[in-house]
């Protein structure tokens, strides 16, 4: 929403202070309307539309403070912003305490005064949000939610990969959602009606992957009972998603490199290829340049996967889509467990767009799932959040963990919070049994060894 959008009101009994704000304001592109009273400000109030009020705080009769007030207690939304030449610490405890977004001393420079401004809107943009109680998936967003510059862009960058067949590259964190950004690109693609495979090479034995995308013939192997095709071939006409293509080995980028060279795969056993017509997207949670030089992933096979690429935020680089994120988790969540939407309070937003979010989106969304699940309250506050995201005195002077060690104190504390039910945890995890039992066990040998 532009500023062109949104309505301010100054409230000041001197003139000369109106119009240098207004003059400001107008310059930048606000609708602004003018009260030199309190009572004309109220007036104002009853009959236009006001996102947010400047006030002065010494006026004669009515105060700024009986402004503050008379806004807090009739006008849901509308912010404040209190301003002053009597500047002292107890008129701004009482402007906050009244509910006021900001206080500012006079004189103010015009970047102070926009700064304000725009906190104000966007502490009213964060409570609309997070207070409709719906879920936000646009029609012409494919699933990914936002607003912020980065995922615009992320946006414009699916829609032009999805006019050509040209093989993309998809980068981002663990968590950022890099297979939806492939399946939007596949699915507003002139291939939408044919297949989308999703592959996770990191979660495939190396010893099977390639049977497993090339497919093979009987008798191929031992255990070769009858010919199966690969994943490629399952994809023929549409498109086939490499996850965590870094995990991949020496030898099968090789051969892959061979399906992007020549269109075509040889099933294990075959004697002729099979020629296939699929588009290849390709995702790294590691930065494969990096790893080129380590000489771990080939140069030739980067140039090649590397045609489009698109680099997926972190979520702590665009925190400004973390309400919109948890205004939708915790309406679905609702929807799907017949449970009330949760609000979360000031308090608790302000901790949740401070926290880096190591795990990104699929951080979050576990996070409200839990809370959902979890919660005897409809309001969230501070102290319901999980330890890692509270304030502690002391946690800023313990040393740093390694990776595994986070990861065996995130999972141990899933599992403090439902009771110790593995199904649950591993579900809010989004992992098998399995693999929970696995990574315990893990975590019970380290400790062993370091007691």
């Amino acid at each position: 929403m532009t500023a062109r959008d949104k309505s301010i009101l100054v409230v000041d009994d001197t003139q000369t202070a109106i119009e240098v704000i207004e003059r400001n304001l107008i310059s930048v592109g606000y609708r602004v309307y003018t009260a030199t009273n309190v009572a004309d400000a109220i007036h104002l109030l009853e009959n236009v539309p006001i996102d947010i009020v400047i006030t002065d705080y010494k006026m004669p009769k009515l105060s700024g403070l009986d402004l503050i007030r008379h806004v807090r207690e009739n006008y849901y939304g509308t912010e404040v912003i209190m301003i002053t030449g009597y500047a002292s610490g107890k008129g701004a405890v009482e402007a906050v305490k009244m509910g006021a977004e900001e206080y500012l001393p006079k004189p103010f420079t015009d970047e102070e005064l926009f700064a304000a401004v725009e906190q104000a809107l966007a502490k009213q943009e964060l409570h609309k949000t997070v207070l409709d109680g719906k879920p936000h998936v646009s029609p012409n967003s494919y699933g990914i939610l936002g607003k912020s510059k980065s995922i615009r862009r992320v946006l414009r960058d699916i829609e032009k990969a999805s006019e050509s067949t040209a093989t993309v590259l998809v980068l981002g964190e663990s968590g950022t959602g890099k297979e939806l950004v492939a399946r939007a690109i596949h699915y507003s693609s002139g291939q939408a009606s044919a297949p989308f495979v999703p592959v996770n090479c990191g979660a495939i034995p190396e010893r099977l992957l390639e049977s497993e995308l090339f497919g093979y013939v009987k008798g191929a192997f031992t255990g070769a009972n009858e010919s199966r095709a690969g994943f490629f071939q399952t994809a023929d006409g549409g498109t086939i998603f490499l996850d965590e293509i870094n995990e991949m080995n020496p030898a099968m980028q090789v051969k892959l490199l061979r399906v992007l060279q020549d269109k075509q795969v040889f099933m294990i056993g075959a004697r002729k290829a099979h020629k296939i017509d699929v588009r290849i997207v390709a995702s790294s949670n590691k930065d494969l340049r990096s790893l080129v030089e380590k000489g771990v992933f080939r140069e030739d096979l980067f140039f090649r996967l590397n045609v489009i690429m698109i680099k997926v935020p972190p979520l702590r680089e665009r925190r400004e889509d973390i309400a919109l994120l948890l205004s939708h988790f915790a309406a679905k969540f609702a929807d799907e467990l017949g449970k009330p939407v949760l609000v979360f309070s000031d308090e608790t937003l302000q901790v949740l767009m401070n926290y880096s979010w190591p795990g990104n989106i699929r951080e979050l969304e576990n996070l409200v799932q839990r809370m959902v699940i979890m919660s005897e309250n409809h309001v969230i506050k501070v102290p319901d959040l999980p330890a890692i995201m509270r304030f502690s005195a002391v946690s800023s002077s313990a040393p740093f963990r390694s990776l595994v060690e986070e990861e065996s104190a995130y999972i141990r504390m899933v599992l403090a919070s439902v009771g110790g039910n593995k199904s649950l945890a591993a579900k809010i995890l989004r992992i098998d049994r399995k693999t929970l039992r696995e990574k315990l066990k893990i975590d019970r040998n380290s400790s062993d060894r370091t007691a």
